[in-house]
């Protein structure tokens, strides 16, 4: 099953290639997806030619999701702070605890101004990521993580809403592993999209992009 907007390019996260190869080609990969993603805003936002109408690039849109605690959350629920939102899953290898440690790098490196921000980590794989599980994982990184999941069916709904790539890849012996994009979404405290970011992005240089949004 693939769900998401043709934009989006899937970061594979494949666990048999040795660690220094591995590293080498997400960084390849990141680059990459970095300039697709940046031809792909330019060609949505850039300015009409004669009478053509302007065209908005929409990402984000409403969602209903669950913390581990059993509170439903909203995207209006959120509204008042700006939101930096990660899509993937706990049994992620690498890309996953790397864009969420680089989180909480900016988060600190914030100073005050993090009391604006709420960071979220939405599961791509709400089977295995029970709520104990998402708990557990998200309090490892930092404390003002909210982890949210839903049913299969919302879980494709939000991914739709933010253009995001994900697909189950069968690994043999009923183990599985998700392919999927990897980008940080950042929304303003309105519920509208403000920036998109990689998710390999250095924490304190996602800090001073922060920064800049929110001053």
């Amino acid at each position: 099953m693939r769900h998401g907007a043709p934009f989006n390019v899937v970061v594979r996260i494949t666990e048999a290639v040795p660690q220094s190869r591995h590293r080498a080609a997400v960084g390849l990969l990141a680059a990459i997806i970095f300039v697709c993603v940046a031809a792909s805003l330019f060609a949505v936002t850039r300015p009409p030619r004669g009478d053509a109408a302007p065209q908005a690039l929409h990402v984000g849109g409403p969602f209903t999701l669950t913390t581990p605690d059993g509170r439903v959350v909203t995207d209006r629920s959120l509204r008042g702070k700006w939101l930096i939102i990660y899509f993937g899953y706990t049994f992620c290898p690498d890309a996953c605890p790397t864009a969420l440690n680089d989180i909480s790098i900016a988060l600190e490196q914030l100073g005050p101004l993090a009391d604006k921000v709420q960071p979220l980590f939405i599961t791509l794989d709400p089977e295995r990521d029970t709520a104990q599980v998402m708990a557990d994982y998200v309090g490892s990184f930092d404390p003002r993580f909210i982890g949210l999941r839903g049913t299969p069916e919302e879980t494709a709904a939000v991914a739709d809403e933010y253009r995001v790539y994900y697909a189950v890849r069968q690994l043999g012996h009923g183990e599985y592993a998700l392919d999927h994009s990897s980008f940080i979404y950042v929304m303003n405290p309105e519920g509208e999209f403000a920036k998109i970011l990689t998710g390999d992005l250095p924490g304190h240089q996602m800090a001073d992009d922060l920064r800049q949004l929110i001053k």
